[in-house]
């Protein structure tokens, strides 16, 4: 089982995993640069080195790492479509240089541009950092969204138009958060729904490249298309969608991350993680 959260690197990278180590957990995400910024000075090689032994050491793995909020491959606005692709590939190379799993990514909003259109930019987009990227091991990461205001990847289809639209589509895998998903309109409340939803994913997608998953309840109902997540159990998903995903041996080497509301002291992080391992074997 691996179950995990995302965790900070503030002072360095490899406090990532003593933070990881200090709450008991296996797997993790984090950010390899500052979220909220376009450009910043690549790892030292000494911290590159000091993350692999921190990692040999405490066997916390694998990790993903998360896009900046930036980053927008759906935009019709040039200037910030180059922007985003650039930001991309530096973020494949960052989690490249650490080993990383893959690169959890937002696919983009299409901006009144229409769904057709969003998609064609997001696939060009993404071929065009692979490109920049050529030989890489670290995946790019679709993460699946509430679909809030113009953003794509909301529907299944979306998320295959873009899969089969690349023209490398073994460097592309799905991040499935749980909040996004109910909100986008597919329930997982009950043993029935929940393998239906599963079953469309795999259908349209493939749970072969289902590679991680992000743990988050609801704030909002289903089809709300609103992304607001909330700690385990107190939302409006509720528990049972947890226990199905954790008891479901398709995904037993799966990460499973929490991106619940945290404050600075993780503990938030403890007790979501008590009700999640509370579900399992249930």
């Amino acid at each position: 089982m691996l179950l995990g959260a995302h965790m900070s690197v503030s002072g360095g990278l490899s406090t990532a995993f003593d933070r990881a180590q200090s709450i008991g957990i296996n797997t993790m995400q984090v950010f390899t640069k500052n979220q909220t910024r376009w450009e910043q000075k690549p790892a030292a090689a000494e911290e590159i080195d000091r993350w692999f032994v921190r990692q040999g050491e405490t066997g916390i793995g694998p990790v993903v790492s998360h896009a900046a909020y930036l980053l927008n491959l759906g935009t019709p606005d040039d200037a910030l479509w180059v922007k985003s692709i650039n930001a991309l590939a530096d973020e494949l190379t960052r989690a490249e240089q650490l080993g990383i799993l893959g690169v959890v990514l937002h696919p983009g909003a299409h901006m009144n541009t229409g769904e057709e259109a969003g998609i064609a930019r997001i696939v060009a987009g993404l071929d065009r950092a692979h490109a920049l990227t050529a030989g890489y091991k670290t995946l790019t990461l679709i993460e699946t969204t509430a679909g809030q205001g113009s953003a794509l990847g909301y529907r299944f289809e979306q998320l295959q138009a873009m899969l089969t639209g690349v023209k490398e589509p073994e460097r592309i895998g799905f991040c499935f958060d749980t909040c996004h998903v109910f909100a986008a309109g597919y329930d997982l409340r009950t043993p029935e729904t929940y393998a239906a939803t599963l079953a469309e994913f795999d259908r349209l997608v493939g749970l072969n490249r289902l590679r991680g998953f992000h743990f988050n309840d609801s704030k909002k109902g289903l089809g709300a298309r609103v992304d607001r997540h909330d700690h385990i159990g107190t939302g409006l998903l509720g528990l049972a969608p947890f226990g199905f995903i954790l008891n479901d041996p398709r995904f037993a080497a799966t990460p499973m991350i929490l991106e619940t509301p945290k404050s600075d002291d993780m503990h938030e992080d403890v007790e979501n993680l008590k009700m999640l391992r509370g579900l399992i074997g249930k």
